[in-house]
């Protein structure tokens, strides 16, 4: 029962936290790619991807050498700050505040700077293409890192993690295969909503472990924190809402 709940949470918050990420990263090289070429783009963006798999695979073998009670301290506070990062920029979108994401601007603006960028080159690669999707897939790909090695790592779940993010690779990859087009229909700020309850929630569980506090109900603590926060998320929203109404109306 207690692997079960380490790694359901871990494999959703890693999937979810991922999809987003990889959502994003889609649109830069679909963008790049049917300006500037595809054979470019997909050059930088599997050049991305293999300094990430790096990445993990050297990081989190290191962290098992780390005394625990340090590591869950630290992973914590770092997932908690990621996490509440993430939940007040989508309770400010679920309240009006600050405008939703939209993937298929994203993909026009991007269009649009690839065409200013300059004539395409003769050469095989196109430099700014291979630049541009490597540059996004790395910037991108490292919050999904920073996700699997942090969710996985203080709690032994770095391989369930692992899988949760490359599902959402795949899924992503596939349907961007298949659509040739911006996700715009994934619902991206509900993803981030939900990502920043569930890393908030391991945050808050894993400060405790490392302080050698003692949880009710030790891991299902876990799911009593995700509610926590999803209830303080959702009110937090319909009170910025209201407020910003109030104020337009003024």
């Amino acid at each position: 029962m207690s692997a079960i709940l380490h790694a359901g949470p871990s494999i959703i918050a890693a999937f979810l936290g991922s999809l987003v990420e990889f959502v994003e990263a889609l649109t830069i090289v679909l963008a790049v790619g049917t300006v500037r070429g595809w054979r470019p783009a997909l050059t930088g963006a599997l050049a991305g991807a293999l300094v990430l798999i790096a990445i993990v695979l050297l990081l989190g073998p290191l962290l098992s050498v780390v005394p625990l009670q340090p590591l869950q301290l630290a992973i914590g506070l770092l997932l908690l700050l990621f996490g509440m990062r993430w939940l007040r920029k989508a309770i400010l979108r679920a309240a009006g505040i600050i405008p939703l994401h939209d993937e298929t601007m994203a993909f026009a603006a991007e269009t649009a700077e690839m065409r200013a960028a300059g004539p395409i080159t003769t050469l095989r690669l196109d430099p700014i293409a291979v630049v541009t999707t490597f540059k996004a897939v790395v910037l991108e790909g490292i919050e999904v890192a920073f996700i699997v090695i942090a969710v996985g790592a203080a709690g032994h779940t770095l391989l369930a993690a692992s899988f949760g993010a490359a599902v959402a690779g795949v899924l992503v990859i596939g349907l961007g295969i298949v659509l040739h087009r911006p996700l715009a229909r994934v619902p991206e700020n509900a993803l981030k909503f939900a990502v920043g309850v569930l890393i908030s929630a391991f945050g808050c569980f894993w400060i405790g472990e490392g302080l050698g506090f003692a949880w009710p109900g030790e891991d299902l603590a876990i799911l009593a924190m995700i509610a926590g926060f999803l209830v303080v998320g959702l009110a937090s929203a319909q009170v910025a809402g209201r407020r910003r109404t109030m104020v337009q109306g003024e």
